[in-house]
């Protein structure tokens, strides 16, 4: 499935369906380049699994690791960009609970979170630069 989202409101609107059809032990990757919008596609879709519009969701950039809890059950927001070795991964814990529903972006660095995944969504920036263009695989 592709789609073109416009603008922020229509990134949460789709965020919000994606969220409505994830289950635990989902795991999301988010792909594309830097200022792609995988950092607001997952503020949208945690939001939507937390049920607060306004829930606070930073970015996981230096943390590594946002944890949250939902209706859902547990969400974990990762970003491995700043990983040094795809070994590192390991200590982050984000296999460890199968009842989470995990998001991660720059999930490149890390073979096995790849592997992993059941849910790859793609983000790019059309030609011109306005909105941006979603792709979802489930695996």
């Amino acid at each position: 499935m592709t789609t073109h989202l416009p603008d922020d409101a229509a990134t949460a609107s789709f965020g919000a369906q994606l969220a409505d059809g994830l289950r635990p032990g989902d795991l999301v990757i988010l792909e594309g380049d830097l200022g792609a919008g995988k950092t607001a596609l997952a503020r949208a879709i945690i939001r939507a699994l937390a049920g607060e519009e306004a829930l606070e969701v930073p970015s996981p950039t230096f943390a590594l690791v946002q944890p949250y809890e939902t209706p859902k059950g547990p969400v974990l927001h990762a970003d491995l960009y700043r990983l040094g070795d795809p070994q590192e991964v390991d200590e982050l814990g984000l296999l460890d609970n199968p009842e989470a529903i995990v998001l991660v972006e720059w999930a490149e660095r890390s073979p096995e979170i790849v592997a992993a995944a059941s849910l790859a969504i793609s983000l790019h920036i059309p030609p011109g630069g306005a909105g941006r263009d979603v792709s979802v695989v489930r695996r």
